[in-house]
């Protein structure tokens, strides 16, 4: 009986261990943080938290975070977009005759 539970302890254990932290707290991972730069941009930008958190409580949800994207910070809409997205709220907001 003792050994039932013990095995059923740590097979909790590695289960819950193995999530990461940046898998379950970050929310929904983009297309940006699952793709890989290309030559020249600038490199994706990490979450420290959930890094440190991995390193400390269970170093191969680490792994997990960097294979599935999740620790990369979440992607910032570019100018362009921006730019776009601004005249034509403006362009809806101006009364034209």
């Amino acid at each position: 009986m003792m050994k039932y539970i013990s095995r059923i302890i740590l097979s909790t254990y590695f289960i819950l261990s193995l999530s990461s932290c940046a898998t379950i707290l970050g929310g929904q991972v983009s297309t940006c943080q699952k793709t890989k730069p290309a030559p020249g941009n600038p490199s994706r930008e990490v979450r420290v938290v959930a890094m440190v958190a991995d390193i400390l409580l269970f170093w191969p949800g680490l792994i997990v975070d960097f294979a599935t994207g999740a620790i990369y910070k979440p992607c910032k809409p570019s100018t362009k977009i921006s730019n776009e997205i601004n005249a034509s709220n403006t362009s809806l907001s101006t009364p034209t005759n």
